[in-house]
């Protein structure tokens, strides 16, 4: 494998960046090229950095055809995503919302969510698409129980003081006997 420095100075540079690199890949990557450029062969290379032959061979090309710039790997783009950015506000605000009467629920969960994306937006996910969705878009899957219309504040303070004493002793406080060991 023959490669030549392309500019005066890149070997000093790929030193530079070789002793300044906290990422081990990176730093590899800087390796392959710099012995590539000593004149070392692809094959003992390898061996050296513990890697393969085409992967120094790769990594060695590339600063040929590009220089040091191009040993920096570049991000995989990825698939692209099943709901339209454009279309991630109008699905927040929709799960922000909550339900609607159409919806037959009383608190969205992710099951849900995923019925609204295929039904109203278009788009089939699978549910743990649907938690990752809502993870990206800021939203928690997690919502305090909701209460029902014709729950009585009156009725429950009544019951918890009636019916169930320990509840209305304060058990979790800290002078309840639960709090200081006692059952």
């Amino acid at each position: 494998m023959h490669v030549r420095e392309r500019e005066p100075g890149d070997v000093a540079r790929l030193e530079a960046r070789v002793a300044a690199e906290r990422d081990a890949k990176q730093r590899d990557r800087y390796r392959m090229a710099l012995l590539a450029i000593k004149g070392r062969e692809a094959e003992e290379i390898a061996e050296v950095l513990g890697s393969n032959r085409r992967t120094v061979q790769a990594w060695a090309y590339r600063y040929r055809d590009g220089g040091i710039d191009a040993l920096i790997a570049r991000k995989a783009p990825g698939h692209k995503p099943l709901l339209p950015p454009g279309q991630h506000e109008a699905f927040k605000a929709r799960m922000v919302q909550g339900p609607c009467e159409g919806d037959g629920v009383c608190a969205l969960r992710a099951k849900d969510a995923q019925r609204i994306l295929r039904e109203e937006f278009g788009v089939s996910y699978r549910l743990k698409g649907v938690y990752d969705l809502l993870h990206r878009l800021g939203l928690s899957c997690l919502k305090p129980r909701p209460r029902h219309e014709r729950s009585d504040p009156e009725a429950m303070r009544k019951f918890r003081q009636e019916s169930a004493p320990l509840l209305s002793a304060g058990c979790g406080t800290p002078s309840s006997p639960r709090a200081r060991g006692c059952v």
